[in-house]
């Protein structure tokens, strides 16, 4: 069992923060290696080949064993809480193999006090793909499965540099329906050369699978990715616009509901995972890059682990799994609640805001009243939400609460 050091003992003294109570604990954790990596991708992500020089012949043996470390010198900074969700994400976590996802939820579970019903999530890629290999996984522990399908074009896969072609997209959601009550199937829309007409026919295969959760994105040219130093040609701003319009409308036409700018669902499948990030919840990052957010009494810390995937199996092994620890400062959390809330459809109550960050609603008054003129929000007494104008014009919104 670890110490509880002078360096853990200072989160707990008095500061310039007061919550009133902890927000919700969710656990992350990164699996870093992909099959290849994609020219969009601005990610922690590295190619499986590579690791076996990094680990050894079983890439994933040493890796699972600086998870553990990492989470058991973790413990002392959420002592008694609950863990509601896991999220295993990448990189391409499907690529390990079922027992070492189940050894890793067994380590999860006998670290952690786990909620019964705990809502875990696995995101899978179609490239991986076998037959019984998500069954599997369903019988390891994990409830959810997240497919980065992105695609059932294979024009369009080949521009984005996916693994996968579009009939093993389609056999591999088959096999997800088949075996989880609850599944999030990823698009990507304005690719290269795409145009409304395909959209529409990838959305028509996409929801010919029921999928309880989509996630849609738009393909964006990040900083420091093979796009973004060379640019491929994408839809123009107004096809682009179109796109979206024709998800929301599709989307609502089965009976999916737009409750957060990216997100989709039916009924009683949104994902708890991501609504708590969206709410300011806390969630711990485990694994090569994984960031974190921690709330105390009076403070609230940002972790970021080794990036590197071997130097994060060196240090995690060695109980000093951080890269670095930084406490949030009172002028930056006003911004940083609203980068995450206003994601939501349904907004929130202003008293989450002093719940969560530990600030009075008042810091938020200036802003908000702007953002009420503008037309981007509705102020409902007590709550707030986005309106259309405010959905379309989001970044502009959440720059209002920039210190």
């Amino acid at each position: 069992m670890p110490t509880i050091d002078g360096q853990v003992l200072k989160l707990y003294r008095p500061g310039q923060l007061a919550l009133t109570a902890l927000p919700p604990l969710s656990l992350y954790v990164h699996l870093p290696w992909c099959l290849k990596k994609c020219p969009y991708c601005d990610f922690n992500s590295h190619e499986w080949g590579a690791a076996r020089g990094e680990a050894g012949d079983m890439p994933w043996e040493r890796y699972l064993q600086a998870l553990r470390a990492d989470l058991e010198s973790s413990l002392p900074l959420i002592w008694g809480r609950t863990v509601h969700s896991v999220f295993i994400g990448g990189g391409t976590p499907s690529l390990f193999p079922p027992e070492a996802i189940d050894r890793l939820l067994s380590d999860i579970r006998s670290l952690l006090r786990l909620e019964a019903d705990a809502e875990i999530t696995l995101e899978a890629n179609p490239g991986t793909f076998e037959k019984d290999r998500f069954k599997a996984f369903r019988e390891a522990g994990v409830t959810r499965l997240s497919v980065g399908v992105q695609s059932f074009n294979d024009r369009h896969l080949k521009a984005i540099g996916r693994v996968h072609d579009g009939s093993q997209a389609r056999a591999a959601l088959e096999e997800v329906a088949a075996h989880f009550r609850t599944f999030n199937l990823d698009l990507m829309y304005a690719l290269p050369g795409q145009t409304l007409d395909e959209l529409a026919s990838d959305l028509d295969t996409a929801l010919s699978f029921q999928p309880p959760h989509l996630s849609v994105y738009h393909l964006t040219l990040e900083p420091n990715t093979f796009f973004a130093k060379h640019p491929p040609e994408l839809p123009d701003d107004d096809t682009a616009w179109d796109m979206l319009d024709l998800i929301t409308q599709r989307t609502g036409d089965v009976g999916m509901e737009r409750y957060e700018v990216s997100a989709y669902a039916r009924p009683g499948h949104r994902c708890w995972h991501n609504t708590n990030y969206w709410q300011f919840g806390d969630y711990l990052g485990i694994g090569a890059g994984a960031h974190g957010k921690l709330s105390f009494a009076h403070r609230i810390l940002r972790q970021v682990r080794w990036r590197e995937p071997r130097l994060y199996m060196d240090h995690a092994l060695q109980g000093q799994p951080c890269a670095s620890e930084t406490e949030v400062s009172p002028a930056d959390l006003p911004f940083e609640f609203m980068l995450n809330a206003l994601r939501l459809r349904e907004g929130f109550a202003l008293s989450l805001f002093s719940e969560r960050t530990g600030l009075p609603v008042t810091v938020l008054t200036q802003a908000l009243l702007e953002a009420v003129q503008q037309g981007w929000l509705v102020d409902e007494g007590g709550s707030v939400r986005p309106t259309e104008r405010g959905f379309d014009f989001l970044s502009d919104l959440q720059a209002l609460f920039l210190p």
